[in-house]
């Protein structure tokens, strides 16, 4: 809309809104004034409650508003029309001003504008989202007043909001009460649940929906099978992805739905069911990160680090953006099969040609690596640019350095790594009996007397290893 339409404002409100939405994409807070003042001339503003809510969202969604105050436009509203205010509510929490949304809600609330079920879900979706889960709760009690218990949205945006305060039973009770329930609504307990690790009850939920008449979808079956990662029933992971197979426009659409499956069969130490999988994928979905990055995790969790490295260089080839996590994965394949020029290699290329910052765990696997390799120069290097950056390493990364000290003879570098893994675990026997050892190497019996007593106060035993398998599914 050029400077020359004063007279010619379009008088289709979908326009001027398509208008205004771009204008805040844009910040551009110059084309929203002008629209306004040519609504204001040609008398369009209050022809239609949409524009003139829109217009308020404008103005506050732009990137200054020149200290306006919400409240100075709310008189300006009908209050027996609740049409704008749902508009405001809405676009507000969409556009992630927050406060805003809550403080209509309030301002309706409190001047007695009629309330309806969209009005209560914009704003649980506000509090969820600005964390104002108190205020989620008073409005968890207008529900119930104002008679909109029953609605399947209220109580999806209800469950949400408890499982978002890490109060997963409410969120139960909550779906348990609602007198219609659909699959959003079970999905969004599921969240909570699968978050909050309690995996038996997330499958006692998933076997009620087909009692329920709730059909599964690939958010579904991905908490069902993070449940089955955490409990290792891999029967049930199978039998899981025998129901996603009938289902294939699941699994083909839903990359995050083949990187459990990867992940399920994987952590069950079923790598050539985890790589069948991944084969399978078609072609768009390999171009995700993700995938990938499950692949990988899979083949260096189960000791396949020959296969990470070559599946890195495959990724490479395709022209896959790796990102952090896939570097501290190959990168400790190359501390586990002693390459390393090759782990330095890919340490190097995050920053010179990915442009990533190397993070804690990088350091952390390349100490790793140099330490290993008996590199120990360079890994004292590394752990003191580590700690500029203030950074406090790892109980692995300190545990291998102490190591590489004894085998090489480093006694105060040993000492200051003995020292930084005992104080991020101080019952850590294996640090122990490294350090005891280091002392013995250098005759040091008083230290190692000292050192037991120590151990003995703390009540330090060596811990008695158990598993466990399943039986029969």
């Amino acid at each position: 809309m050029s400077d020359g339409t004063h007279n010619r404002v379009p008088q289709v409100p979908d326009v001027i809104t398509t208008f205004l939405s771009r204008s805040v994409q844009s910040r551009n807070l110059n084309a929203i004034k002008k629209l306004h003042c040519n609504l204001l001339r040609t008398g369009l503003l209050f022809s239609s409650v949409a524009v003139h809510a829109k217009l308020i969202v404008s103005y506050f969604s732009s990137h200054r508003n020149d200290g306006l105050r919400l409240s100075n436009f709310f008189p300006l509203l009908d209050l027996n029309d609740v049409l704008p205010f749902n508009i405001l509510i809405s676009d507000f929490s969409k556009g992630g001003f927050w406060s805003n949304a809550l403080k209509t809600f309030c301002f309706m609330h409190t001047n007695g504008v009629p309330l309806d079920s969209y009005d209560m879900c914009s704003t649980l979706t506000a509090s969820t989202s600005s964390q104002s889960f108190g205020l989620g709760k008073q409005v968890h009690a207008l529900v119930g007043k104002s008679g909109w218990s029953s609605s399947v949205f209220v109580g999806s945006a209800l469950i949400n909001l408890y499982v978002k305060s890490s109060q997963v039973n409410d969120a139960a009770a909550m779906f348990d009460e609602m007198s219609t329930r659909n699959t959003v609504c079970a999905n969004a307990l599921l969240l909570g649940l699968t978050d909050a690790k309690m995996w038996t009850q997330v499958l006692e939920v998933a076997r009620t929906m087909p009692r329920l008449n709730l059909s599964c979808d690939n958010y579904t079956y991905s908490s069902i099978l993070r449940s089955c990662i955490g409990l290792s029933v891999v029967e049930l992971g199978r039998q899981v992805h025998c129901r996603v197979i009938r289902n294939t426009h699941y699994i083909e659409a839903d990359v995050f739905l083949q990187s459990s499956l990867i992940e399920m069969y994987g952590k069950c130490g079923l790598v050539e069911r985890a790589l069948r999988v991944f084969s399978a994928v078609g072609t768009r979905s390999r171009s995700d990160i993700v995938l990938w990055t499950s692949m990988l995790s899979v083949f260096g969790r189960n000791g396949y680090y020959k296969e990470v490295i070559e599946t890195y260089e495959e990724m490479h080839m395709a022209g896959i953006i790796p990102d952090e996590i896939v570097f501290v994965t190959v990168i400790s394949a190359c501390a586990r099969t002693g390459q390393v020029k090759l782990g330095i290699q890919y340490f190097e290329s995050m920053t010179r040609e990915y442009k990533l910052t190397p993070l804690e765990e990088h350091y952390g696997c390349l100490i790793d690596l140099l330490s290993r390799a008996g590199e120990l120069d360079k890994a004292l290097n590394l752990v003191d640019e580590m700690l500029r950056r203030g950074f406090i390493g790892s109980i692995g990364m300190w545990g291998a350095l102490l190591s590489a000290c004894l085998e090489r003879g480093n006694l105060e570098m040993g000492k200051f790594a003995a020292k930084k893994a005992l104080d991020m675990d101080p019952q850590n026997m294996g640090v122990y009996t490294m350090l005891s050892n280091l002392y013995a190497r250098f005759g040091m019996w008083d230290e190692i007397e000292l050192l037991r007593a120590m151990m003995k106060e703390r009540g330090l035993n060596k811990d008695i290893g158990c598993s466990w398998i399943e039986v029969a599914g």
